[in-house]
């Protein structure tokens, strides 16, 4: 009788470590979940919420000419919209997306007993968890990016493409000039939420209440910009993952500054790589059984 012999490793024939959950998998079933379509259905609707808000509003509101602030010169074209769109949404509703889609992904599997299922088909676990990781990422980089490229296309049709005001200053600068700014401005707005989505991460692999991952990397947040208004903290303020995340405007002056944002992305990524890193560790001592 033949018999079916496992290969030298020890794994069944046919079996592959690379050939479990592939990617494509992963992505699909985070789509299909209904937090992620409400998610963006929230962050798409979001700036024709503020147009609807800009149109009926006091009628001088309308008029930014007098002031420098940045919610006053919104309704002077498509590019001042798209940054004050970006101001209001990074500081709450986008740590609140992205920490939605790195805290829920394992905690969520967790709490439905759906995770040692995947690790019993047998997906390796660095492998789940960096596919799961990856995805992640990828969805809060698209929440990053939808809200500002909708609020440039709501604010263009509703105000027109006009040059950009320099919140301040009052300083005009080309539009032309303003795009290739705008899309690294979009990056930095990525990166510095990469603390809240790592922390998220780490305690999703932690618990396994979404709820509680979820909350705890928003209440960061919090405490961060809590702290951050302490003027009695000096130069440690700097250290806190909050601190330079409206770094970006300076880069939309007309002499633009990348101190403040290289100091950020310093910040955000030694943070991020440290709290990722402890989620791995983490996750490779974990009873997934229990």
């Amino acid at each position: 009788m033949n018999q079916t012999r496992p290969d030298t490793a020890g794994h069944a024939p046919g079996y592959s470590p690379g050939r479990t959950l592939p990617l494509r998998v992963e992505f699909a079933r985070q789509f299909r979940r209904r937090r992620t379509l409400v998610m963006f259905g929230l962050l798409l609707a979001l700036p024709w919420i503020l147009v609807v808000a800009f149109q009926f509003g006091p009628a001088g509101g309308q008029n930014g000419q007098n002031s420098l602030r940045l919610s006053d010169l919104a309704t002077q074209g498509g590019l001042n919209f798209a940054a004050f769109a970006l101001s209001v949404s990074a500081g709450f509703l986008l740590v609140v997306a992205v920490a939605l889609f790195c805290g829920d992904t394992v905690a969520s599997e967790a709490s439905w007993s759906s995770l040692r299922y995947l690790l019993a088909a047998p997906v390796p676990r660095d492998r789940l968890l960096w596919h799961k990781l990856l995805v992640a990422l990828t969805y809060s980089a698209a929440a990053v990016t939808v809200v500002p490229l909708m609020a440039l296309l709501a604010g263009t049709l509703a105000f027109g493409w006009n040059d950009i005001r320099v919140p301040g200053t009052g300083e005009v600068i080309p539009a032309g000039d303003v795009l290739p700014k705008f899309a690294l401005v979009i990056g930095y707005a990525m990166v510095s939420q990469l603390v809240v989505a790592a922390l998220a991460f780490l305690l999703s692999v932690s618990t396994d209440s979404p709820l509680g991952a979820v909350g705890g990397a928003v209440g960061l947040v919090i405490v961060s910009s809590i702290l951050q208004a302490v003027e009695a903290l000096g130069s440690l303020r700097e250290f806190l993952p909050t601190f330079w995340n409206t770094a970006w405007l300076d880069a939309l002056s007309p002499q633009p500054e990348y101190g403040g944002m290289a100091k950020g992305v310093a910040i955000s990524v030694a943070y991020s790589a440290v709290l990722i890193a402890l989620a791995f560790r983490r996750f490779r001592r974990k009873d997934v059984v229990s």
